[in-house]
């Protein structure tokens, strides 16, 4: 994955090492780790890269250092993780009613809003489409593993 970012993990570990900031939190390259581990596996210091990726993508959000499409990225995240929290599973109808929805308010674009709605019919004929969601029997355990993160996280 390194290979097609216009700045690998090193050299971005390596701009945060002389204070360059500003400079990793413009890079393309945080949007675009998959958090693989592969930097991490491969790091002879036992950087964990995709953790500071992560951290250079909450931080690139939180200073208003994003672009519409990299905000839509953040959207989807935020959309996911409180979908998971709810339901202790994925509720895929849900995740995107709010994903759209939430898009829609920040961005007022219409064209995206409706963008997959052609796609419905053709995952009904395909049983792929549930209108209602499952959600896991013991969410209590959802619950805590998210208030252990949000006591160590910023999520």
């Amino acid at each position: 994955m390194a290979a097609g970012m216009d700045t690998p993990p090193s050299r971005l570990i390596r701009l945060l090492q002389l204070g360059h900031a500003k400079r990793a939190l413009q890079a393309q390259a945080i949007w675009q780790c998959v958090s693989c581990q592969t930097c991490a596996t491969r790091c002879p210091k036992s950087v964990d890269c995709a953790g500071v990726m992560d951290a250079l993508r909450q931080l690139s959000a939180e200073r208003g250092v994003t672009t519409p499409k990299q905000q839509r990225t953040v959207l989807f995240q935020k959309a996911f993780l409180r979908n998971i929290r709810r339901n202790g599973r994925l509720n895929e109808l849900e995740l995107i009613a709010e994903f759209k929805f939430s898009t829609f308010l920040h961005s007022r674009s219409l064209s995206f809003l409706f963008k997959d709605a052609t796609l419905a019919p053709q995952l009904m004929k395909r049983k792929k489409f549930h209108l209602v969601g499952e959600k896991a029997h013991d969410r209590a355990v959802v619950g805590r593993i998210f208030a252990r993160c949000m006591d160590n996280s910023l999520l």
